[in-house]
């Protein structure tokens, strides 16, 4: 998302919602992350790109993309089909390859959007990703009430400190490996939507 579409989507986001973006601090801008976030919307992707500079690429469901007018354009914000409910290691090597040239790449590791605000357990695939890649893990947290978004509801985008490529300790690849991998990255995203605390806030107007 260039800097253009970012000053007009804040300015939307702003003028629906009363939007507050946190944690910026914790956004390394010198190399390739894998944004971890829960996930409350369709507008989830998005929102995580908002407060990015670095191309930004995200996972979706393969039945978004049967419209293939609506399928053209998610690709160009930067989706790829996933099919759920698979071991597909073609995508596992697509994200690897999406890493490796300098893009973000979101992840929800729920799999499904949570309609009451709180975090699932998680699939293991993002452990695997992050792994397979060695790059760090931006953990995100997406905040707002209800089931849905509503005219100037309050809709917190947060972001935690980044855990190391080093922290996500796999080396076999082992289910038991990849679950305690999970564990951390869930417990994470888990922390920003339940906790909070005093973070840096992003001002809406500044690039």
């Amino acid at each position: 998302m260039n800097a253009f579409v970012r000053y007009v989507t804040m300015g939307v986001y702003k003028l629906f919602y009363n939007f507050h973006i946190e944690g910026v601090e914790n956004i390394p801008q010198d190399r390739a992350l894998v944004m971890a976030s829960n996930h409350r919307s369709y507008a989830d992707p998005v929102i995580l790109t908002m407060p990015m500079k670095k191309p930004v690429t995200y996972m979706a469901k393969e039945e978004l993309f049967k419209n293939k007018l609506f399928g053209w354009f998610i690709r160009k914000l930067g989706a790829f089909p996933v099919k759920r409910g698979t071991g597909d290691m073609q995508v596992i090597d697509d994200a690897v390859d999406i890493l490796e040239s300098g893009r973000h790449l979101v992840i929800f590791p729920e799999g499904t959007r949570s309609k009451d605000g709180k975090v699932g357990k998680g699939k293991t695939g993002v452990a695997l990703i992050a792994a397979r890649s060695g790059a760090d893990v931006l953990p995100c947290g997406i905040i707002f009430e209800g089931e849905k978004l509503h005219f100037r509801s309050k809709l917190t985008l947060r972001f935690g400190k980044v855990i190391p490529a080093e922290e996500i300790a796999v080396t076999d690849g082992s289910p038991k490996e990849l679950k305690t991998a999970k564990l951390r990255i869930m417990g994470a995203i888990t922390e920003l939507v339940e906790g909070g605390g005093d973070r840096e806030e992003l001002p809406l107007n500044e690039d």
